[in-house]
């Protein structure tokens, strides 16, 4: 570890500026497929998102999309002259490489249609932020 400032450590993998911000690489899953795709009776996105939490990731979202194709080609749409029940849905899940590739299985197991991108990011935490408020 190389020391930069008094309060700045660099690595080739993470920075750390103590009391304000730690930041490191990471890698960012994002799951796209449908808001009616299931596993078992349950919304696909619930169960991806409770895999994550059961393999301890540091955290996963939901973001159902207002309109959007797949490879069916149909576009569906949340306007109200043409409303669908089968909206694009993505679940983001970051945390470390690693973690995220040893979770790639688990949702090979699940996911029927859709599509998995797997971009390589750069990961901020605001540390004892809620402390201060």
């Amino acid at each position: 570890m190389t020391r930069k400032s008094k309060k700045t450590h660099e690595t080739e993998e993470s920075r750390v500026t103590e009391g304000t911000r730690v930041t490191e690489r990471g890698l960012r899953l994002t799951v796209l497929i449908g808001e009616s795709d299931g596993w078992h009776h349950r919304p696909l996105y619930s169960e991806i998102v409770h895999r994550a939490h059961r393999a301890g990731l540091a955290g996963a979202s939901v973001f159902r999309g207002i309109e959007g194709f797949g490879a069916s080609s149909v576009i569906h749409t949340q306007r109200l002259l043409s409303l669908s029940e089968d909206l694009p849905v993505a679940v983001v899940i970051v945390d470390t490489e690693e973690r995220i590739r040893a979770f790639l299985p688990l949702v090979d197991e699940v996911i029927g249609e859709g599509v998995v991108v797997l971009d390589a990011c750069e990961v901020i935490h605001y540390p004892g932020r809620e402390e201060s408020r």
